[in-house]
């Protein structure tokens, strides 16, 4: 996929190398590579997987692989938990004396 110059777009790159980790960190953190993913504003024309620079909402200047065109948010506060709606529901009641308060 083409993105041109001035897309929003996420990079990613690998600031430490696993063997580079710091000694002092846990053993099954010096077991990977200290990655870092930014999102910026395409400084050229670039394509997925090509090494391209951006430039981000605070006016730094990045390089990286570029991963994405246009990233959008993938978080979420996992699934629903019928306790948490039963806690809410009886919390209500406590708080506020129930419907007629609403």
């Amino acid at each position: 996929m083409k993105a041109c110059k001035g897309d929003w777009v996420l990079i990613h790159n690998i600031v430490l190398k696993a063997s580079e980790r710091a000694p002092q960190v846990p053993a099954d953190t010096k077991e990977v590579p200290l990655e870092c993913w930014v999102k910026g504003f395409l400084q050229s024309d670039g394509e997925i997987g090509e090494e391209v620079e951006v430039k981000t909402m605070t006016g730094r200047t990045e390089k990286g692989k570029l991963i994405e065109v246009n990233p959008t948010h993938k978080h979420n506060y996992g699934k629903f938990v019928p306790e948490l709606l039963k806690i809410g529901m009886d919390l209500k009641e406590v708080l506020y004396g129930g419907e007629a308060h609403e």
